[in-house]
């Protein structure tokens, strides 16, 4: 009977793993590697200027939605609770056109629409149940015939039953998605050919064993009927062979380069071959000079490209990067001003330029730093570096409370509740009587509200 029990809550364990990995996995996490996050102005613009239309066809508020950038190279992108749509890496740099990566963001679009996230937990739940009570009907059955073998068959199936019918409800989640994509595609006036091409290629990955084949393929089955489906949409479709707006394109193909230079140098040779002298070709051999710590052929051939895209912030910041990066801040110091200039409203563009003058250490630039930087907190309040940053700067002015208040909020975006609360309760006391004060005083009462809560767990 013991090992009957044993066996049972190892089944009720497989059970939890199925539903987990078939539900909600992200990649990077289930093949125990760490999760890098990528935070990049050009490739976070180039996402909200897909994903802006497509939330506003779908009716979704773009500010309830939290778009997340994973550096893996798997080809995947998902949504999970909260309404927060991870995209890999991979994704962006394999797709073959900015019409491949709308599909699939128009796709994960019909499932926060459609609320599946929201009803994931009573399927997940409902599941368990059925595969419970099969195994403990198992159970019975051994004790009352002394056939341990009962119980392994009437567990196991009742467990593939459950399975089977979790599955049949996340595969009407996929179909659903689907459906909605094509929807927002033809409302913004966009093809859906971009995500049959995607599936189409993605499709004899079927065939390889579960750790060769990317997560998109066993996360979104890629079955004949989705693909009949979308091809037959598209048969229907005025937008069938609508080109994507050209700006879009563009912008898609240099973000592609961009990522592909910064993360796989052994695909940059691959991808745009020596006599591929197009900008995003260039870009990405700039980017893999500065990788390889050939900073001066860098900023050559960065030049380059600003002397024919002169309004790009993107390429400003980008040599700025390499300068400050090579040990060049006060030469990193123009570009990154051309670059807020261009974007005003960027706040990680904002953020390093802010950086670079407290780098530089004139007492001059300090005041300017402050600005920018206090500039991108109000941008983007959940910047843990820039709000360490404002908290040097404020530092080396010698206004100490503005200095503890702004390493307080970086603590309490860390979850450090005891930095939070030492430098919340310096600030308090040193701040004048204001706003500033009333934050200090928020900071450490959520600190003691958050120590007590962990305490109770």
């Amino acid at each position: 009977m013991l090992r009957a029990c044993r066996g049972f809550w190892q089944r009720i364990a497989a059970v939890l793993l199925a539903v987990a990995v078939a539900l909600a996995p992200p990649p990077a996490a289930a093949q125990g590697r760490a999760i890098t996050l990528i935070r990049d102005a050009e490739t976070e613009t180039l996402l909200r200027a897909i994903n802006g239309p497509l939330f506003a066809a779908a009716g979704l508020d773009r500010g309830l939605v939290r778009t997340i950038i994973i550096a893996d190279r798997s080809i995947n992108a998902f949504v999970t609770t909260g309404n927060r749509l991870f995209v890999h890496s991979g994704l962006i740099t394999s797709a073959e056109s900015v019409g491949e990566l709308a599909g699939v963001l128009a796709h994960e679009t019909g499932h926060i629409s459609g609320g599946h996230l929201a009803r994931l937990p009573e399927e997940m739940r409902n599941a368990l149940i059925r595969a419970i009570a099969a195994m403990l009907l198992g159970v019975g059955a051994a004790v009352a015939t002394g056939q341990g073998g009962a119980a392994g068959a009437i567990g196991m199936g009742g467990q593939a039953l459950a399975m089977r019918e979790l599955f049949a409800f996340t595969r009407t989640q996929e179909n659903a998605a689907d459906q909605a994509a094509v929807t927002y595609l033809g409302r913004v006036g966009w093809s859906a050919s971009g995500l049959l091409r995607l599936m189409e290629r993605l499709s004899a990955q079927e065939l390889l064993l579960t750790e060769s084949q990317d997560p998109y393929v066993r996360t979104h089955p890629l079955t004949r009927d989705r693909m009949e489906f979308l091809a037959d949409q598209l048969a229907r479709s005025p937008h069938a062979d609508a080109p994507m707006p050209e700006a879009l394109e563009d912008a898609f193909q240099m973000v592609r380069a961009k990522l592909i230079g910064f993360l796989d140098g052994a695909m940059v040779a691959r991808t745009y071959p020596a006599a591929d002298q197009s900008a995003p070709a260039r870009y990405a051999r700039a980017i893999l000079a500065f990788r390889q710590g050939r900073s001066l052929e860098a900023v050559e051939a960065l030049d380059r490209l600003i002397a024919e895209r002169p309004a790009s912030p993107w390429l400003h910041e980008l040599k700025g990067q390499v300068l400050h990066e090579s040990g060049r801040p006060r030469d990193a110091l123009e570009p990154y001003r051309a670059a807020a200039r261009l974007a005003p409203n960027q706040p990680l563009i904002r953020a390093n330029l802010g950086r670079v003058m407290v780098d530089i250490d004139d007492p001059a630039m300090l005041r300017a730093a402050v600005t920018e930087l206090e500039a991108s907190v109000r941008l983007d309040p959940n910047a843990p570096f820039t709000w360490r940053t404002l908290g040097i700067a404020h530092g080396r002015l010698g206004d100490m409370g503005r200095s503890a208040l702004a390493l307080a909020e970086e603590a309490a975006l860390q979850g450090d509740l005891r930095t939070q609360r030492e430098m919340a309760a310096r600030a308090e006391r040193l701040l004048p009587a204001g706003p500033a004060k009333l934050r200090a005083q928020d900071l450490t009462r959520a600190a003691e509200i958050e120590r007590e809560e962990r305490r109770r767990r």
